[in-house]
């Protein structure tokens, strides 16, 4: 295998981890649906020590805007309900016997349009990211042609694939945001 393939292959698993980091990221961004990726990994201080909400509960979707978090110990209702309040500006919980619900307003143009904005931030990271691994692969090959370890022609192959695995994860991220976007609207 050609060295340039190598350095290629070697950063190709961390391109995908921005694609993978991206995707969760956008999970977590509230569309016309509630999703319990909404409150998943919300910290609950527990009996002193710190724990994501899925660790602790059951949370499942009653509706459209309608989450159900139910604790395996009733010992963790106040717990969960104080972490759901410190954390979410845009639902209040509300105990309920054995069950804590949170119940979402619609979404508003406003908040839409914030979202899509934000969604296209989260897209830009995650593109700089991507040029950031283009660029120190680019410079790990280059290096290695002047040292005589890569011969020329090698050298702009590397160039073309290394920018096709670029557009390849780009096309990822557009898109992912796209879909999304597509999700607030509706």
């Amino acid at each position: 295998m050609p060295m340039y393939k190598e350095i290629i292959n070697r950063i190709k698993p961390e391109m995908d981890k921005v694609i993978n980091f991206l995707e969760k990221e956008l999970q977590k961004i509230r569309t016309s649906r509630v999703s319990p990726s909404l409150v998943e990994d919300i910290v609950v201080d527990c009996f002193g020590q710190n724990f994501p909400l899925k660790q602790l509960a059951t949370i499942s979707v009653s509706g459209p805007r309608e989450i159900v978090i139910q604790p395996w110990d009733k010992s963790y209702l106040e717990s969960i309900e104080k972490a759901i309040s410190l954390s979410s500006t845009i639902a209040s919980p509300v105990v309920d016997k054995e069950v804590v619900r949170l119940t979402f307003p619609s979404l508003t143009e406003e908040y839409r349009k914030n979202l899509s904005r934000f969604i296209s931030e989260k897209q830009e990271e995650a593109r700089k990211t991507i040029r950031h691994w283009r660029e120190d692969a680019w410079k790990e090959i280059q290096q290695k042609q002047r040292d005589g370890e890569i011969p020329e022609d090698d050298k702009y192959r590397g160039k073309d694939e290394l920018q096709d695995l670029v557009d390849e994860h780009n096309k990822k991220i557009e898109e992912m945001g796209e879909r999304k976007k597509k999700e607030i609207e509706s």
